[in-house]
């Protein structure tokens, strides 16, 4: 993978990318990102695009929120406990209000009836009915006015007596406890969901990496590793970032909103029709706000993927970004995505972030409606200044669960759109399902009958191959860059499924058994060495995780890692780091044949597994190579003819197909393709050799 800079889509030229004005976008980059949830760009390797089938639909939040949950598969006796305990603690909640009113009417019926007591001495005692019956029968209701019409809703006021503290005090602590209480079970409800949600997105993170596990070679061939680190990382974060910080709030919003209006309609039908008509009005905003920002949402979590992977792939080669002065082209590769991404967050946020401001303002309207009416009804004798009070509670309880719904929609929107970029991965298309068949014991006759391969439909590789490997032959594979040699242990180790023919191993197609089953039985050396964050010890004895430690040091010495590791610290327990910086290149590689020599594998493929050795070493990793190869069917890969010299049998490839096979000295006295390729490789080092100094 190149280093200097991301990986280029197929078609388009990484300068002009980098010279393309930033944070702009094209008419077709919009209509795309209408079109699918954040498709990631560019591609490297062979093969066609994104490992098959991706899922192509627009983002469409409803569908997608729903398949989210499917997917989380939320424990549903959990989640049906957490429902009843949030419809208990919002039912407490929503009766606080209705509770203080009463406090409230205790406290103004005792003002109220202090003052008729002072005013009309001989009413003190009587009960609110009889003072108003007392008024009408002695013609003062006329005079006594507003006050008769506001004791019709205080039936149990005893003039002269004043605020009835004890009632007072019992109706706070029943509100206290209550509010209380709710809150408790509110705790408890976020304990369990939290749980819930953090359960679930430990199982879709299993699952997505299950996915990953079953996806064919070519998928991560046309992904970038950082696009799919974010996926797997990033997406997921933020889905249960999205989860966690929205679900309870929706479903405690929802009751709330019900259990408020089911309050509302029974303290004044009237107030609570004037407080509804908000329900229309915040959903239409929140729709068009909502249906603008989702867009936004979806190309912030591309360009999200798309500046990892440009940050990866300039990073892991940043020696060699240096080495040829391509930092200020990486860089404005870097600024041009980073200033998409900072275009589409800032869209994003702004158009999302204007909901929670236009729903404060619809709630305010109609808080001060609801405040005027219920003013005047209290005045009016129609309402109780309690249920006034309760009601105006109400009303914000009524709008704030609203607001917070229409403001969780950039969560939402956001989490949604980077569920749609995993459901991607999801939706790609699987390697084919392993038979259930067993592979006897191997010899190690490797037959390619009639084999035809191609990584595009419209661009054949190979065609109509035929090759023959009997058992405990070294077989070598020549060519050009680009004739088919890695592809064609590829196809034996089933990295990628044949389009005709078959291959067999002593006679056994190799698709009629598990893939698992079959690599098994190969071991691979690679040119690109991997090593994983471990000792040096765990890397060799990676392919036999239960090998002894005589084992594992006769596979170093055999392969001359032994040689530098007493050289090391901690020896075979000196740790690698991540990207293996403590040991060199041509270290690397030795352990890495290490490693093969420990498993003992029935068949060898070597891809140019000596390339980063020196020349002394080669020679002796070669001797130590045909120690292995004995008895064992093997495929060497190379590109320097003078390490295959020996080999049984040499295919010389151009272009996917064999145009010569034969030993080394049969190949060389034909004076064809094998002559010409072994001839300039050593006659271009006489040649070099014989310039003279000047």
């Amino acid at each position: 993978m190149s280093a200097t800079s991301q990986t280029p889509t197929p078609g388009k030229d990484p300068q002009a990318e980098a010279s393309q004005k930033p944070g702009t976008l094209s008419k077709e980059e919009q209509q795309k990102i209408a079109r699918q949830a954040a498709r990631s760009g560019g591609g490297h390797g062979h093969g066609p695009g994104g490992g098959g089938q991706i899922a192509e639909k627009a983002v469409n939040f409803g569908p997608s929120l729903k398949r989210l949950l499917k997917e989380l598969a939320l424990n549903k006796a959990v989640i049906g406990i957490i429902i009843v305990i949030a419809a208990i603690s919002v039912t407490l909640n929503v009766i606080g209000p209705k509770i203080l009113g009463r406090a409230t009417d205790v406290i103004f019926g005792g003002v109220i009836g202090k003052q008729l007591g002072n005013r009309i001495p001989q009413a003190r005692g009587m009960t609110a009915d009889q003072f108003i019956s007392m008024a009408e029968k002695s013609g003062q209701a006329g005079q006594l006015g507003k006050f008769v019409d506001v004791l019709r809703q205080y039936d149990d006021i005893v003039i002269g007596h004043g605020i009835d503290f004890h009632k007072l005090g019992l109706v706070v602590l029943l509100a206290l406890g209550v509010y209380v209480v709710s809150a408790l079970l509110m705790f408890l409800q976020g304990f369990l969901l939290n749980t819930a949600v953090q359960q679930a997105i430990f199982r879709l993170r299993r699952k997505l990496s299950a996915k990953l596990d079953t996806l064919p070679l070519a998928y991560f061939d046309k992904q970038p590793r950082g696009e799919l680190m974010s996926r797997m990382s990033n997406d997921i974060d933020n889905v249960a970032q999205t989860l966690q910080q929205t679900l309870q709030q929706l479903l405690n919003a929802v009751l709330m909103v019900i259990g408020v209006l089911i309050m509302m309609f029974w303290v004044s039908p009237l107030l609570a029709v004037i407080s509804i008509v908000v329900i229309p009005v915040s959903g239409v905003v929140a729709a068009l706000i909502g249906k603008r920002s989702q867009v936004q949402f979806a190309h912030v979590w591309k360009s999200t993927g798309e500046l990892n992977a440009v940050v990866e792939e300039a990073y892991t080669g940043h020696a060699l970004v240096k080495t040829f002065g391509r930092q200020d082209a990486v860089g404005a590769i870097f600024h041009d995505r980073n200033q998409e991404l900072y275009q589409a967050s800032f869209k994003a946020q702004f158009i999302s972030g204007i909901i929670q401001p236009v729903m404060f303002l619809i709630g305010n309207i109609n808080y001060v409606i609801v405040v005027l009416v219920g003013c005047l009804r209290v005045t009016s004798g129609q309402m109780p200044l309690g249920d006034v009070q309760a009601f105006i509670q109400y009303s914000r309880m009524f709008t704030q669960p609203i607001t917070q719904i229409a403001s969780m929609a950039n969560l939402l929107q956001s989490g949604v759109a980077s569920a749609e970029r995993v459901f991607e991965v999801f939706d790609a298309s699987e390697m084919s399902a392993d038979e259930h068949g067993e592979l006897a014991t191997t010899q190690g006759r490797v037959a390619f009958e009639n084999v035809s391969f191609s990584y595009s439909p419209d661009v054949p590789l190979i065609t109509d191959l035929s090759l023959t490997a009997q058992p405990g032959q070294t077989v070598a594979i020549v060519g050009p860059t680009g004739a088919g040699k890695t592809t064609l242990v590829n196809l034996l180790m089933r990295f990628y499924e044949i389009d005709g023919g078959r291959i067999t191993l002593d006679g056994t197609d190799i698709r009629s058994v598990p893939r698992a089953e079959l690599r098994a039985r190969i071991g691979m050396v690679l040119q690109d060495t991997w090593l994983f964050g471990g000792t040096i010890r765990e890397n060799i004895a990676y392919g036999r995780p239960d090998a002894s430690e005589e084992d594992i040091v006769k596979a170093a010495r055999a392969a001359y890692v032994d040689r530098f590791v007493h050289s090391l610290p901690e020896g075979y327990d000196t740790v690698i780091d991540e990207e293996g910086s403590n040991v060199s290149v041509g270290e690397k590689q030795l352990i890495t044949i290490a490693r093969a020599f420990l498993a003992a594998p029935e068949l060898l493929i070597l891809d140019e597994a000596t390339s980063s050795v020196d020349t002394r070493t080669e020679v002796l990793v070669q001797k130590a190579m045909n120690n292995l190869r004995q008895g064992r069917t093997s495929f060497v890969i190379a590109h320097r003819l003078s390490t295959i010299r020996d080999a049984d049998l040499i295919l010389v490839m151009e272009h996917g197909a064999i145009v010569e096979q034969g030993s080394h000295s049969e190949l060389m006295a034909a004076e064809g393709a094998y002559y010409d390729l072994y001839e300039s490789q050593f006659n271009s080092a006489v040649e070099e050799e014989e310039q003279p100094v000047h």
